[in-house]
């Protein structure tokens, strides 16, 4: 176990920025009282892997209240490309000379930082460029977590050629095994088909009522939890529609 002056450090890094195409605005909407990434934050706070955090937004003037947020909350903030997503997380991790960061998207208030950990924990086992729960993806969306070192993050934006690659950020890497070694973990109860992120009013109204039927944050009920509480709304949704 290495100790705290040689450990490996990871930085979360959270992409957001304001300018939703199907849901303008949703990172700082009120989800249950709070911004949606008030949520977030308050789950990543009990990640213990994480050896800081940062949130990766853009330099549009849509984002200026994005960035105001994070300084309210003493939580470092990056400003770069507003389309070229995978260079603004590589300058975000720089900026806070993570040798690793976890990706980590900004419309996921029910992340689980567990998840965050186990992902975490398996990178600092070494020899690979990447840990992923997304590929296969097992686990519900929402719950993605991806960690990649910043040496094969820096290689991969230097051989991006298309926009879709830079928006998307990882799927250069997936696709391209020959020059990126990938660890997987999934889950012991596959969901895949659940929608726990929020990509428009639908998603944001699901995840709204999914806390408001937990007992407890999001964060200490866990993702198991958050897809039982979905499952039960889906139900009490069909027993409406027979009666």
């Amino acid at each position: 176990m290495p100790d705290a002056t040689s450990r490996l450090r990871i930085v979360g890094v959270i992409q957001a920025r304001a300018s939703s195409r199907r849901l303008p605005g949703k990172i700082l909407k009120l989800l249950c009282g709070k911004p949606m990434l008030e949520h977030l934050l308050e789950g990543l706070a009990h990640a213990t892997q994480l050896d800081g955090l940062v949130l990766a937004t853009s330099v549009d003037t849509s984002d200026d209240l994005t960035e105001q947020f994070a300084r309210q909350r003493n939580i470092a903030c990056y400003r770069g490309p507003l389309d070229d997503v995978a260079l603004r997380m590589l300058r975000a991790g720089e900026s806070q000379h993570a040798q690793a960061i976890v990706r980590i998207n900004g419309d996921s208030p029910l992340l689980d930082p567990a998840l965050v950990d186990q992902g975490a924990a398996l990178f600092r086992l070494g020899a690979v460029d990447i840990v992923t729960n997304v590929r296969p993806r097992s686990f519900p969306k929402g719950q993605s977590v991806e960690v990649i070192s910043l040496a094969a993050l820096r290689r991969a934006v230097g051989s991006m050629t298309a926009a879709e690659e830079r928006e998307h950020v990882t799927p250069f890497v997936y696709a391209h095994p020959e020059s990126f070694s990938v660890r997987s973990f999934v889950a012991d109860e596959p969901r895949p088909e659940i929608q726990l992120s929020v990509d428009d009013p639908v998603d944001f109204d699901r995840c709204a009522s999914v806390v408001d039927a937990l007992p407890v944050a999001p964060w200490q009920a866990g993702w198991k939890a958050c897809v039982a509480a979905y499952d039960s709304l889906d139900k009490v949704a069909t027993a409406s529609v027979v009666r």
